[in-house]
């Protein structure tokens, strides 16, 4: 480190008052580690960058307000590059769990026109007999938003629910289902 650099608590202070010079100090100090954190937790190389890219981000715009109790700002970076890494998993889980594999359904036979719902529903009996057993709530919500369509914020609205409430409850109710796809499968 050259003299001039100063510790991790000095550049903070110059990142907070938006020296550019200080954030790309501070960047290749500690961009190696951070990357390395990263790649224990993301699924893949795009995601990786994205979570390094955010956590620096992250840290100047909320350089004012980040207080590090030790000389280093490693720490505050490897648990604002954990918590990015999280998310990142958990959006990628839910956007593939919102998918059907297209050559899966083609092999069951259940690609049809959306305008066929009746069929559709014939088809996919055993997933209403399984939204059968579920909750009432549950249910009732699964109806709304997987078979009916209905956005989220309208089901939360009829049903007097927050749309955080109808996103888990769908996402409970989605895993229950494939659960129960998996096990048909076996």
């Amino acid at each position: 480190m050259e003299e001039d650099e100063g510790s991790d608590a000095d550049l903070l202070r110059r990142v907070a008052g938006g020296d550019q010079r200080a954030l790309a100090v501070v960047f290749d100090r500690h961009a190696a580690s951070v990357t390395r954190y990263a790649w224990a937790i993301a699924p893949s190389r795009m995601d990786v960058e994205e979570i390094v890219q955010d956590t620096f981000v992250t840290m100047w715009r909320r350089a004012a307000e980040i207080a590090i109790p030790e000389t280093s700002l490693l720490p505050w970076l490897l648990v604002t590059c954990k918590n990015l890494g999280r998310n990142t998993v958990r959006k990628a889980a839910r956007h593939e769990a919102d998918e059907l594999d297209e050559s899966r359904a083609d092999a069951a036979g259940l690609v049809r026109d959306h305008h066929d719902a009746e069929a559709a529903r014939e088809d996919l009996r055993w997933v209403l007999d399984e939204i059968e057993r579920l909750e009432p709530t549950d249910r009732r919500v699964c109806e709304l938003c997987l078979i009916d369509g209905m956005p989220y914020a309208d089901a939360a609205k009829l049903l007097n629910l927050s749309v955080g409430a109808v996103k888990q409850r769908v996402s409970r109710s989605r895993a229950r289902l494939k659960k129960a796809v998996t096990l048909d499968e076996i």
